[in-house]
C-alpha cells in the first residue's frame, strides 16, 4: 500500500459515518490520520447507484435519516458549507392500516396525536416531556453506559424504555397508536416483546417531533462526500481500494481505529487480543438480515390514504398484533408472507432521484440472517394491499438478499444492517463486556463500528465515543461531554 501521511498518528478502517467521524474527530485535536477503505467508493451504508434504469438514483442502504440529522455529533460540524442538504417532507412517517385509515408521524405532537383518536390526549401526555427532554439526553442515550449529565432526564426515559413494547402498547386503546409503536419498534429488527423495544420506538418518536426525517439531497452519499469535504479540509486522507485482511498490511500509527463488526477484527488481528477477549468476540451475536428492493416507478405510489402519499417513510405492517407476529416469525427463522416493510419514497420531495414525472422507491423487510430466498413477491403485496395499482407502475427493479447485501459491504453480516443484535444483552456491552466497549485487550487497537454502543443508524456517534476513548488512553487529551446543539 502507499505509504502514509507524513507524521501519520492514527489510522482508521473503513469509511463509513462512523470511521468518518472517529476520524474528524481526532484531527480537529491536533492528530494526524489516515483512513483506509476496502471499496472504491467511501460511505458504507452511505452509498447511492444507478441501480435500475438510467436517470434513477437509488439509495444502496440507509435513505432517511432522522439520526443524522438530529446526531449531536454531526450537528457540531460544517456539514452544510461541505454539499449536504436535508429535505423534510411534509410527514416524517405514515403506518397505512386495513380500514384506510393511517397513523402519522410529524414534526408536532399535538398534530401526531389528532389521527390517535381517543388516543390523542394519552400521546400527548406520553411524548411532550420525552420531545422536551430529548436535547438534554440524546448525547448520553446516544452513547456507552456512564453517568448521565441529565440523571432525572434519563431516568425519565430509561425506566419505560427498558419495557418490551408490547407493555409500553397496552397503555394505548386505538389501533392507530398500537401500530405506531409497531412501526417503530420493529425498526429495532427483533421480536417486539424483546426488552429495550420501546427505546427504539422512543427515540424514532422523539427525533421526529425535535428534528424530522429528512432525506439528504442527491441520495444518502450526500452525507458521506460532507463528511469526508470536512475530514480533508481538516487536513485527513483518505485511501481506496485497499481491504485489510492482517495487521502486518498497515503502517505503524500510535493507534488503530477498526470501523467493522467482531468477526472480521478477530480475522485481522485476533492474535493480538487476550483469550478473553477473544472468546467474547467470538460469542458476539449477529441479528436479523434484510431482503431489499428498489424500483423505477412510472409515477407515485398510489396509496389508499393521501395522507401516505406526503410522508417520507412508510411503516407497511397494519396491526400491532401482525407486525409483532411478523417479526417473532422471522426471529424464529421462517419468512412471513405478510412481512413487515419500511419503505422510503425519496423522489417525492428530491427530483434529482429521477426523471421528470418518474419516481423511485426504496424498500426492505427482515429475514432470517443469510437467508437467500426472493421476498419480492410478499413485499410487492404489501405494498399493493395498501396501494392498489402499484405494480402497474414498476419500470425496473434490483434486489438484494443477505448474501448480497454482505458481498456489497462486509460489515453487513448475514444481512444484519445494524452490527449486530442490539437487545439488553448487547445494548451497552457491545461487542464484549468491558469499561470501554470501544477499548480491545491489545493497547492500540481500537472499535468504532455499529458493533459499538449506541449500534446502527447513521449518527457517528460509535465513532465519536472511539475517538474520545483514543485522545485519552493514547493522546492524553480529554474531551468535554458533548452538549446537544
Amino acid at each position: 500500500m502507499p505509504p502514509p501521511p507524513k507524521d501519520c498518528q492514527a489510522l482508521v478502517i473503513g469509511a463509513g459515518p462512523n470511521g468518518l467521524a472517529a476520524a474528524i474527530t481526532l484531527q480537529q485535536h491536533g492528530i494526524q490520520t489516515l483512513v483506509i477503505e476496502g471499496n472504491q467508493h467511501i460511505g458504507g451504508g452511505l452509498r447511492s447507484e444507478a441501480l435500475t434504469l438510467p436517470g434513477f438514483q437509488h439509495d444502496v442502504c440507509s435513505a432517511i435519516h432522522p439520526l443524522a440529522a438530529g446526531s449531536p455529533f454531526f450537528k457540531t460540524l460544517p456539514l452544510a458549507k461541505h454539499g449536504l442538504e436535508f429535505i423534510y417532507p411534509e410527514i416524517d412517517a405514515a403506518h397505512p392500516l386495513d380500514d384506510g385509515s393511517a397513523a402519522l408521524l410529524t414534526r408536532s405532537v399535538e398534530h401526531t396525536a389528532r389521527f390517535l383518536g381517543a388516543d390523542a390526549e394519552k400521546y400527548q401526555r406520553f411524548m411532550r416531556p420525552l420531545a422536551a427532554d430529548w436535547p438534554k439526553i440524546a448525547p448520553d442515550v446516544l452513547g456507552p453506559l456512564h453517568w448521565p449529565k441529565y440523571p432525572a432526564a434519563m431516568a425519565r426515559f430509561g425506566i419505560t424504555a427498558v419495557t418490551p413494547v408490547t407493555l409500553l402498547a397496552k397503555r394505548f386503546h386505538t389501533i392507530q397508536a398500537k401500530a405506531l409503536l409497531a412501526g417503530m419498534a420493529a425498526h429495532s429488527i427483533q421480536p417486539l416483546s424483546n426488552l429495550t423495544t420501546s427505546a427504539i420506538a422512543m427515540v424514532l418518536l422523539a427525533t421526529g417531533h425535535t428534528g424530522g426525517w429528512p432525506v439528504p439531497q442527491g441520495g444518502s452519499v450526500s452525507i458521506a462526500n460532507a463528511l469526508a469535504g470536512y475530514y480533508k479540509s481538516l487536513g485527513g486522507q483518505i485511501q481506496t481500494g485497499t481491504y485489510i485482511k492482517s495487521l502486518s498490511q498497515l503502517p505503524s500509527a500510535h493507534a488503530v481505529l477498526f470501523d467493522v463488526t467482531p468477526r472480521q477484527l478477530l480475522q485481522i488481528a485476533g492474535h493480538k487480543f487476550s483469550s478473553l477477549y477473544q472468546w467474547q468476540l467470538q460469542r458476539y451475536r449477529y441479528g436479523l438480515g434484510v431482503f431489499k428492493i428498489d424500483w423505477a416507478l412510472d409515477g407515485p405510489i398510489p396509496f389508499t390514504n393521501a395522507e401516505c402519499c406526503k410522508a417520507g417513510t412508510i411503516h407497511i405492517g397494519n396491526t400491532f398484533n401482525e407486525i409483532a407476529a411478523s417479526e417473532l416469525d422471522t426471529w424464529k427463522g421462517r419468512h412471513p408472507l405478510k412481512p413487515f416493510v419500511l419503505l422510503a419514497q425519496q423522489s417525492l420531495f428530491d427530483s434529482s432521484r429521477a426523471p421528470h414525472g418518474k419516481h423511485t422507491a426504496w424498500a426492505y423487510c427482515h429475514v432470517p440472517n443469510g437467508s437467500t430466498q426472493d421476498m419480492t413477491q410478499a413485499i410487492e403485496q404489501q405494498i399493493e394491499r395498501f396501494a392498489p395499482g402499484f405494480k402497474d407502475l414498476i419500470l425496473a427493479r434490483h434486489t438484494y438478499n443477505t448474501q448480497q447485501m454482505e458481498e456489497h459491504n462486509p460489515n453487513y453480516i448475514g444481512g444484519d444492517i445494524n452490527g449486530g443484535v442490539i437487545d439488553i444483552r448487547q445494548l451497552f456491552t457491545r461487542p464484549a463486556l468491558r469499561w470501554s466497549p470501544y477499548s480491545t485487550s491489545a493497547k492500540e487497537l481500537y472499535l468504532c463500528s455499529s458493533s459499538t454502543p449506541p449500534g446502527g443508524g447513521v449518527h457517528g456517534m460509535c465513532g465519536y465515543y472511539a475517538a474520545k476513548r483514543v485522545l485519552k488512553e493514547v493522546f492524553n487529551q480529554h474531551l468535554p461531554p458533548l452538549l446537544y446543539q
